[in-house]
């Protein structure tokens, strides 16, 4: 797998090609800021021991080839001392397929170079389509899953919960579930009871908040509750 820097500073986002066999996905990285990492100093460390972030973006059969550089840029303001990494999925290469989540863990191979550090472990967010990344990864990714957060989810394209549930690699880290009442795509009648059997059996820490009024989309959840996106990312994992 090759990765092309296209364009690179410190604070602002790193644009990468990331080139895994059969698609390139558009891969947006953001680096600790000097801010919160305490000056030039703190950001050399931050860079090498701040905890990854891998944000999976919603309508992951869309022909906008770009949108994890775009969609990952408004959840990477919320956690400036995290590195964020959101790639795209594009038209067939959606994040159900090998090739974007090799292309997801080309991107971290080249942050683990960049930082001269390895990726060991990560966290995962996904909204939408992306939830379904979030469970795809930690099925087949390379790295070690800490805390995982999907919102607005519909896991039944998956299977019954009690079988993905049972998959050995889901059975580590920290599952939180984000669902709402008022969502448009995905009816709480339909999705609540699969959330809460996954729960049930996949055997580790594993949580669903749902709001009554919660809708889709990913400004519902951050701008309504900021808090609980929060909660579900920040805690450290043993």
């Amino acid at each position: 797998m090759f990765v092309s820097l296209v364009a690179t500073t410190w604070a602002a986002p790193d644009s990468l090609m990331v080139r895994a066999p059969g698609m390139e996905s558009a891969t947006g990285v953001w680096w600790p800021s000097a801010n919160s990492s305490g000056g030039a100093k703190g950001l050399l460390k931050g860079r090498s021991e701040a905890p990854v972030v891998v944000w999976f973006h919603g309508g992951m059969t869309s022909g906008n080839c770009a949108k994890g550089f775009v969609a990952g840029d408004d959840f990477a303001q919320l956690f400036p001392d995290r590195i964020v990494v959101s790639a795209s999925a594009c038209r067939q290469n959606h994040w159900a397929t090998p090739q974007a989540l090799a292309a997801v863990d080309a991107a971290l191979d080249s942050v683990a170079a960049r930082r001269k550090a390895p990726v060991n472990k990560v966290d995962l967010v996904g909204i939408s389509d992306g939830a379904l990344g979030v469970i795809m990864y930690s099925l087949s990714g390379k790295r070690r899953i800490g805390n995982r957060l999907l919102m607005s989810s519909y896991g039944a394209s998956l299977g019954e919960a009690s079988a993905v549930a049972a998959e050995p690699k889901l059975k580590s880290g920290r599952w939180r579930f984000l669902q709402g009442g008022s969502d448009r795509l995905y009816p709480a009648a339909q999705t609540l009871p699969w959330i809460q059997s996954f729960c049930k059996n996949v055997g580790v820490d594993c949580d669903l908040q749902y709001d009554p009024a919660g809708e889709h989309d990913w400004q519902y959840w951050k701008l309504n509750r900021l808090m609980w996106i929060k909660d579900a990312i920040l805690p450290a994992t043993p």
